[in-house]
């Protein structure tokens, strides 16, 4: 079993990192940041609504990936629909699946809402099924609120 994650501690060190208002420069550091900072990821990335019922692809850590994914599709189009976190723990049981990386087996969609409006979502693969639990789910959430408050969105 591994040992819980310290997002406190997490939280501390991404606050640090931001030192910039620079949403795109900010997103570009979160992104390196989660991969680095926590195992069995294999995507790490940011999907941006600059289009109606559409996300773009954003600053990224991983493989190439999908580009744009339509809010009626898959589980960032779920996160962004419903402005509600997705866990998901086999993402192969998801009928409308986007299967960018055919190794991803578990995923979490965090959107990113910004004085009421959807601005994105942070998206996180792993090839691990079930590797986000309530706690990750938490804690992740804080870490998204800690580069919301870091930065500038106009």
């Amino acid at each position: 079993m591994t040992e819980p994650t310290d997002y406190a501690s997490l939280q501390r060190q991404l606050a640090a990192l931001l030192d910039t208002r620079d949403w795109l420069t900010n997103a570009a550091q979160t992104s390196a940041f989660l991969i680095e900072s926590l195992g069995d990821l294999n995507w790490v990335g940011f999907y941006l609504q600059r289009q109606p019922d559409t996300l773009i692809l954003g600053p990224f850590q991983g493989k190439p990936a999908c580009n744009p994914i339509p809010f009626s599709r898959g589980v960032c189009g779920a996160a962004a629909r419903h402005r509600e976190t997705q866990r998901v723990d086999d993402v192969h049981a998801v009928a409308d699946h986007i299967a960018c990386d055919a190794d991803s087996r578990s995923e979490l969609v965090i959107p990113i809402v910004i004085e009421g409006h959807l601005w994105g979502v942070l998206d996180i693969d792993s090839p691990q099924p079930s590797r986000f639990n309530a706690e990750d789910q938490a804690g992740i959430e804080r870490l998204c609120e800690t580069f919301i408050h870091a930065s500038d969105f106009d």
